[in-house]
């Protein structure tokens, strides 16, 4: 079992940044692939960037976000992050971090194990 819990969520300026922290508990995180994915008001809940468990060694990004979001992991600490800089208005969302009891990465949310509560974040314009 993991358990996942967000932070760092907030209210921020339009091209302002953010990071976003998962804290994971659980022997194996180290083995799981991780997701960041957001849900804005009456939207479905959408990719937004994962990485697989050997850190840097694979990381993907929705068309969305690419360029201006990193994900990283910390397997020591347990912890992966989203760095999210020049935000936009659109990136407004409950920011939500998923695991998946793989290695390899993967976009779609049927595909993770576990889900934290989400942290909301709002980017103001």
């Amino acid at each position: 079992q993991v358990q996942l819990v967000e932070s760092g969520g907030g209210l921020v300026q339009a091209g302002g940044s953010l990071r976003l922290s998962c804290a994971a508990s659980g022997r194996t995180f180290s083995h799981y692939a991780m997701g960041w994915f957001r849900q804005a008001p009456g939207k479905e809940r959408e990719f937004v960037a994962t990485i697989s468990w050997r850190g840097g060694s694979s990381t993907y990004y929705a068309d969305s976000v690419r360029g201006r979001f990193t994900i990283s992991r910390d397997n020591a600490e347990n912890t992966v992050y989203l760095q999210m800089n020049s935000l936009k208005p659109e990136d407004t969302a409950v920011y939500y971090c998923a695991a998946r009891k793989e290695s390899t990465i993967a976009t779609v949310t049927r595909l993770y194990d576990y889900w934290g509560q989400g942290t909301q974040v709002t980017v103001s314009s």
